[in-house]
């Protein structure tokens, strides 16, 4: 079967069509959405030009880097990975190999802080927030761009997601107030916040493989593996995380699906109090939130 190209498509209209039907063809399940997002943002056009402006020459740059898209994403390239940046909370951030794509999903985790973080602000004039496995810098920019008094500082075990989250704190304005570190959790800090909030890996190791071959082949591992329980994350964070958060201070993590009674479990035995479950829109139980409250001999347990 001759490999599908755009060398014959003419003008823009015509290769978006050539891509969107090459897609369909390929069986993918977001073919149109694909082509659509593809062919716009390669040729420098808003989406409904392909329409409007569909008669357009196709400048043979273009149409270069059209038909490279068209291969990368039929080998199984995301389309996000194959453009180098995605949107997030309304924010466009790079990516880089070294970091996950920012999903949705995690948007929920900014909903469920952002009224912690302006009633730190009323109540004292700022908030310090602490990012732990910060990818792009995703979650942490957001809260700083939508709360101008917030600082945060971000902490990845690879230095290469480190300096890309700082490229995008830098990118969007946001780098006087955004810090980056690289670092095992909170292990290497002498510092207290007032909240701190991750999105960790907590996929199970013996899960990996079944996941799909966007994500096997493009995510780094390192953010995916949580372990052979997927909580490895979890006991690390939540028994150093008390140690650095003032009075009152917030936890906020992400979780996947039916994880919510055994990281909450994990939480409590280290002197967090429980105080709110977040769905996404999808009604997946993906956010908790705790409040520490310190140790008691009680609920120390060895976890």
């Amino acid at each position: 079967m001759a490999r599908p190209d755009l060398t014959r498509a003419a003008t823009l209209g015509e290769a978006w069509l050539m891509m969107r039907t090459a897609f369909r063809s390929e069986g993918l399940e977001t073919a149109d959405l694909d082509a659509r997002l593809l062919t716009a943002n390669l040729a420098g056009v808003e989406p409904h030009q392909l329409v409007t402006a569909g008669d357009t020459p196709l400048a043979e740059d273009v149409r270069n880097r059209l038909n490279q898209a068209l291969h990368d994403r039929i080998e199984g390239m995301p389309v996000h990975r194959i453009l180098g940046s995605r949107e997030f909370y309304g924010l466009s951030l790079d990516l880089s190999p070294a970091t996950l794509e920012p999903r949705p999903d995690t948007e929920t985790l900014i909903d469920a802080v952002l009224p912690l973080v302006r009633e730190r602000v009323a109540a004292k004039g700022s908030c310090s927030i602490a990012d732990l496995g910060i990818g792009t810098g995703a979650i942490g920019l957001a809260l700083l761009a939508t709360c101008p008094e917030a600082r945060c500082l971000g902490v990845d075990v690879s230095a290469e997601a480190v300096e890309t989250a700082l490229k995008n704190a830098d990118a969007l304005g946001l780098g006087d107030r955004y810090e980056a570190v690289q670092g095992d959790w909170l292990s290497d800090l002498d510092v207290q916040f007032d909240l701190i909030v991750s999105n960790p890996p907590y996929i199970p190791t013996s899960d990996l493989a079944s996941l799909s071959r966007e994500v096997t082949e493009y995510d780094p591992v390192l953010a995916l593996d949580g372990g052979a329980d997927g909580l490895d994350a979890y006991r690390a964070i939540v028994s150093q995380a008390g140690h650095r958060l003032e009075a009152g201070g917030y936890l906020a993590l992400e979780i996947g699906i039916g994880q919510r009674h055994s990281v909450a479990a994990l939480a409590v035995a280290h002197g967090f109090a429980e105080v709110g479950t977040f769905r996404d829109l999808g009604g997946v139980e993906r956010v908790l939130l705790f409040k520490w409250e310190g140790m008691t001999n009680a609920a120390r347990q060895d976890f």
